[in-house]
């Protein structure tokens, strides 16, 4: 495969247009995991993991986890102590 570039590099885009290239890209994943050459996946992948990254540089508070979706979250929601608080 010819190792061209796809896309602006993530960092040079404004935010809205990061935003919106992700969702484009999250939209569409399934189809090129399920249709797409062997080389389309190797370049949505590639380019997807790109775009969160920068995402994820950029806006680290949107991308922390609900903590009802962490273990020490899910018990104290639950009201069971942490394993080793009790």
């Amino acid at each position: 495969m010819t190792d061209r570039p796809h896309g602006v590099p993530p960092a040079e885009l404004d935010d809205d247009t990061l935003r919106r290239e992700m969702t484009h890209l999250h939209e569409t994943r399934h189809d090129t995991v399920l249709g797409g050459s062997e080389d389309a996946l190797e370049v949505h992948t590639r380019r997807m993991l790109e775009l969160e990254a920068e995402f994820l540089r950029r806006f680290p508070s949107e991308a922390a986890p609900d903590p009802r979706r962490t273990r020490a979250g899910s018990r104290a929601e639950a009201g069971r102590p942490a394993p080793g608080s009790g």
